[in-house]
């Protein structure tokens, strides 16, 4: 998955019923082999996903 710090981000949500989550990528943490987004959600919380094949990246450029 390509992405890079100022992308937004979307996943589903954790819970049924809920809608999806939405933000932007801070950081890149890992390498290609096991990559992960430090991700600061548009409810300010900040978290480190690792992106499943649900998860897209839209570009922040």
């Amino acid at each position: 998955m390509a992405a890079k710090p100022g992308d937004t981000i979307r996943a589903p949500s954790e819970k049924v019923g809920q809608p999806e989550r939405r933000g932007k990528i801070v950081e890149i943490l890992g390498d290609e082999t096991h990559r992960r987004f430090k991700v600061r959600w548009d409810d300010a919380h900040e978290t480190v996903l690792v992106p499943g094949p649900d998860v897209s990246v839209e570009s922040g450029s």
